[in-house]
């Protein structure tokens, strides 16, 4: 295996975002793909390395472009990376970590917001840290200023500039007691990244409880982290003074295993999802349950299916344990495809249904109410940015050049694309190597039919 480096590579095919496929849809995808570690946990246990005072080994690690960015993010702070002969596994040796220059930072970055997570742990090592112009897929407002309250509540003294965030730490960092207005995973995670280390006692109110959340405290109890979870996401660390490296395999990818499950669903094919396990999908495999879709839970995976005519469904994206929001995207062009009618409440960004405008191009029937709706009951508060898309179907879909949005609305479109019937072209396909691992690869092996054109 070799990890993505400078250049994105996808099963060994090379190319940037502006990578295009030529799809001739209509064809159901059939056989097995494999998912290895979530995006969500890898890239963030790559950072908890630097915590260490010896290497650390991380497997099940997938061979996408944000693991590329975290890789050479952690190898300019001279972390020495290396791969082991199993397939994903790295090994990270954080004892020669020293300072990068902001350009190195920056030029590394890329769009990546990553970098924010390098604050707690770089503090810890050098006393200093920067962040640079944060990116990001476009799907709403993904302000930073939860991370930076807590970072300064640590302790830390933040400096804004003209290219970004310089933070010092003249006094070292202390523990604190933090509530996150919002469940947020980034400021969870980085409350955990910081703290680990920090003197004294802190307790997280509000705090996300995510799988992927939950995998990284036991990364860090591995280390010698002592965290405790209470009830009302209420997490409590006690700061420690020094931490080892750890040996892990990573929690699977959820987000991926969802989204080959709606591509099974969407072309009416049949996909086994190696490495997905029930528990961590159990919110979503009620919903495909109400949408009667078909699914069989195997000890190695679980296997995906339509199994007969759709039904609409309402569904409400929310924080763990509710509907992630990542799910929503692919889920809603399984749903182009069911009876009646289904709604969509968009409870966690503002701005994620851009990528229906695409789907309803291709011929489906999607409204989108920026304001969300007012009516009917609701189990999820409603939240003043949220939105709600109607899907009215079944619809036929049809070919259409497309360009990709963000990640996950990106794989929205191949799999709409494979749906439809004709051709469609497909364009900036690239963004969707941040979170699919072999991602051509595997739609090959589902049988495809598809070029690379770009």
């Amino acid at each position: 295996m070799t990890l993505l480096g400078d250049t994105a590579t996808t099963g060994g095919r090379k190319g940037g975002e502006g990578e295009v496929l030529a799809i001739r849809g209509g064809r159901p995808l059939r056989g097995t793909v494999q998912v290895l570690g979530a995006k969500n946990l890898v890239t963030k246990a790559m950072v908890a390395a630097l915590l260490g005072e010896s290497p650390s080994t991380l497997r099940d690690v997938p061979e996408i472009s944000d693991v590329a960015v975290v890789r050479s993010l952690l190898e300019v702070h001279g972390v020495q990376v290396q791969e082991l002969g199993e397939r994903g596994s790295l090994v990270l040796d954080p004892r020669g970590v020293e300072s990068a220059h902001m350009e190195e930072i920056d030029a590394h970055a890329g769009a990546s917001r990553i970098p924010i997570l390098f604050c707690g742990p770089l503090l810890h090592r050098l006393g200093q840290a920067f962040i640079p112009d944060l990116g990001g897929c476009r799907i709403g407002d993904r302000p930073i200023d939860f991370h930076l309250d807590a970072l300064r509540k640590f302790g830390a003294v933040v400096e804004k500039l003209p290219s970004g965030i310089r933070l010092s730490a003249p006094r070292g960092l202390h523990g604190a007691n933090i509530h996150l207005p919002y469940p947020s995973v980034g400021a969870t995670e980085q409350v955990l990244l910081t703290a680990v280390r920090a003197e004294g006692v802190t307790e997280l109110h509000n705090a996300a409880i995510e799988p992927e959340i939950m995998d990284l405290i036991a990364v860090l109890q591995k280390m010698g982290a002592i965290i405790s979870y209470e009830p009302n996401r209420v997490i409590v660390i006690e700061g420690v003074p020094r931490l080892e490296g750890y040996d892990h395999r990573a929690i699977f990818d959820r987000n991926e295993a969802a989204s080959w499950a709606s591509a099974a669903i969407a072309t009416d094919g049949e996909i086994f999802v190696e490495g997905a396990r029930q528990q961590e999908m159990l919110t979503f495999l009620n919903v495909l349950r109400k949408v009667g879709a078909d699914f069989q839970i195997r000890e190695d995976g679980i296997l995906f299916r339509r199994g007969g005519q759709l039904r609409g469904v309402t569904v409400e994206t929310d924080v763990h344990p509710g509907f992630m929001t990542d799910w929503q995207q692919p889920l809603i062009v399984a749903l182009t495809q069911a009876e009646g009618r289904s709604i969509v409440h968009e409870t966690v960004y503002e701005n994620r249904f851009g990528f229906t405008q695409a789907l309803v191009q291709m011929g489906a029937d999607i409204t989108v109410y920026p304001n969300g709706l007012q009516d009917g009951p609701r189990r999820v508060p409603r939240r003043s940015l949220e939105q709600a898309a109607v899907i009215n179907g079944p619809t036929p879909l049809h070919g259409a050049d497309i360009t990709v949005p963000d990640l996950r609305g990106g794989y929205s479109h191949v799999i709409a694309a494979l749906a439809a019937e004709g051709e469609s072209t497909v364009r900036n396909i690239g963004i969707i190597r941040r979170g699919y691992a072999d991602f051509l690869d595997k739609l090959t092996a589902l049988g495809a039919d598809f070029d690379v054109i770009g």
